[in-house]
């Protein structure tokens, strides 16, 4: 008896029915070889969607499954434990891509609709051919590894040693604290960063749990999930510890202001960045407390907004979310501190998002700050005073401004030694540089190396409660493998042909993951399945053809394309 295969096609509300016939789709399946049956529904992936399926597996008795619905990336997860949960092996399912690889792509009703037929049938095509397999498991060392040790690695190690686990914090700086102990007071309370920071150093520094490694740096990685060797050097001796999984919270760097000389930073003394404004108001700074330039009081101060943030003439094209607020924090201490002053903050767009951010953002306004919607082009001297050029955006006409001081809110950036860490790590980094998430909605914490969770500004700009919450999810994500003792390990890997193999080592130089090794008394090449991720780059390099990815065989691939031709 040949395989019994169910299709079924998500509407995905109208992302894919508006621009393909689901109906049309699900009739054509439903006339391929060995499909049983072939349905549409509005949200495959909903409970409803998903009980049809499960339904459906034990009326017909089906063996195979096809979902036609958006990116495997998403939903193959979901439909996996789906059609597991139904007695079917979770690797006889396959998924075809008519969202993103089809209906958002076409606008042509037809076009559309014809070519998620084709997509289906190659789907079908490769199910036919898909064969059970194995997953297996690993035992979990019970440690974690935190790098990093601003606020973000500092409470990820503090929940993951609550929980009882021991916790390696590695920070490469002398003391902790990151770019938080360089602030003075949060928005949009006002509170103190003082206190807060030195009660959460105080914690981490007396937890038996966590074995703090400062002026310290992560030098080699080895190992999967449960599993990893890490290589540590500090001031005295190299250390190799043994981690079950890893955070990362290595932080960010600030927009260098260089990088916009028409701003003048650099050149002239009274214009300077948003975290020397920080250490100007600071009771411990040059001004013990006052705001002073060139030991006088400034009478007229202006804030520059989004200096490399949104703008593509530095590749900075995103917006760093912590700038709007943090110079609408500073423009009311300049008011709270020099009540004559006038202050003006030249912005693009504000972006109060946050709880009670909106309501600061008034508060400010109504304190006399004034927000000019206004593009800056050219700050000079004029005496000993600055001149600030700009359009005035709402009114669509040129502006000057004169000031005593200017504060440039400079953005967030990646940190300069992320590729490093990315390398060490094997995590691939956004378009901006950012380390990336395996999903942005369902899984923001998680990477796409097993066991190693990201927390705070290392995954994208984000402010202090944001940053927070972040790392208490990372570190719950972390400590579901140590509580559980075992994970499961990939299914999809490769395998090796020794018959074909002749060790020539080409699919070991092309594996990022450090997967294969020559069997020095075979003389052929060995596949560690554990570490192996299934991404197939060995395969395609081996000029014996003696590799094959499970799951992606040569035959199942042609099937697809026969289906397509």
């Amino acid at each position: 008896m040949g395989p019994r295969i169910g299709v079924y096609v998500c509407h995905c509300g109208v992302n894919i029915a508006a621009t393909v016939d689901v109906e049309a789709v699900t009739r054509f399946a439903q006339g391929l070889p060995s499909v049983a049956i072939a349905r549409d529904y509005t949200y495959m992936c909903s409970d409803p969607g998903q009980a049809l399926i499960k339904e459906d597996i034990e009326k017909f008795g089906l063996t195979k499954v096809v979902v036609a619905s958006c990116s495997p990336m998403m939903h193959e997860p979901t439909f996996r434990g789906t059609i597991q949960e139904a007695g079917l092996n979770p690797y006889c399912l396959e998924m075809a891509n008519i969202r993103e690889q089809c209906s958002w792509v076409h606008g042509e009703k037809d076009k559309a609709t014809r070519k998620a037929i084709q997509l289906v049938a190659a789907a079908v095509g490769k199910a036919f051919l898909l064969e059970p397999l194995e997953e297996r498991r690993a035992d979990v060392t019970p440690a974690a590894l935190v790098i990093g040790g601003g606020i973000a690695g500092m409470q990820a190690a503090l929940d993951i040693a609550k929980a009882g686990f021991l916790v390696y914090l590695v920070e490469k700086e002398p003391r902790l604290g990151g770019h938080l102990a360089q602030l003075g007071k949060t928005f949009p309370n006002l509170e103190s960063v003082t206190p807060l920071l030195s009660k959460a150093i105080e914690e981490v520094e007396g937890h038996p749990n966590i074995d703090l490694l400062t002026s310290a740096e992560v030098v080699g990685v080895e190992g999967y999930i449960g599993n990893f060797k890490v290589k540590v050097t500090d001031r005295t001796t190299r250390r190799e510890l043994k981690v079950g999984t890893i955070v990362v919270a290595t932080g960010y760097d600030l927009f260098d202001a260089q990088l916009k000389p028409e701003y003048g930073y650099g050149v002239y003394e009274k214009v300077i960045t948003g975290l020397e404004f920080e250490r100007l108001v600071s009771s411990s700074g040059p001004g013990e407390g006052e705001i002073l330039v060139k030991g006088k009081e400034p009478q007229d101060v202006v804030f520059i907004q989004c200096v490399g943030s949104r703008d593509k003439s530095v590749g900075q094209e995103y917006c760093s979310r912590i700038c709007c607020m943090y110079t609408a924090k500073q423009a009311f201490l300049v008011k709270e501190m020099l009540p004559q002053a006038r202050v003006t903050v030249l912005y693009m767009d504000v972006r109060a998002y946050g709880k009670g951010f909106e309501e600061f953002y008034d508060q400010v306004r109504g304190e006399g700050v004034i927000y000019r919607r206004g593009n800056p082009s050219e700050i000079y001297k004029k005496g000993e005073r600055l001149v600030i050029r700009a359009e005035d955006t709402l009114l669509g006409e040129p502006i000057q401004l004169e000031a005593d001081l200017v504060v440039l809110a400079t953005g967030i950036t990646p940190r300069r030694d992320s590729l490093k860490i990315a390398n060490l790590l094997k995590l691939p980094r956004s378009a901006d540089g950012f380390f990336m998430e395996a999903h942005p909605k369902l899984r923001p914490v998680d990477t796409v190396m097993n066991g190693v969770y990201l927390a705070g500004c290392c995954q994208g700009p984000k402010d202090i409660p944001d940053t927070v919450a972040q790392a208490k999810a990372a570190a719950a994500s972390a400590m579901a493998p140590l509580c559980q003792g075992q994970v499961k390990v990939e299914a999809v890997t490769s395998i090796i042909d020794e018959e074909l193999c002749s060790g020539c080592g080409i699919c070991a130089e092309v594996c990022v993951y450090d997967a294969l090794s020559l069997h020095e008394r075979k003389g052929v090449m060995t596949i560690n399945e554990v570490l192996c991720k299934g991404c197939g780059a060995c395969a395609v390099a081996c000029p014996s053809k003696a590799i094959k990815l499970s799951h992606f065989t040569p035959t199942q691939i042609l099937a697809q394309v026969d289906a397509l031709v």
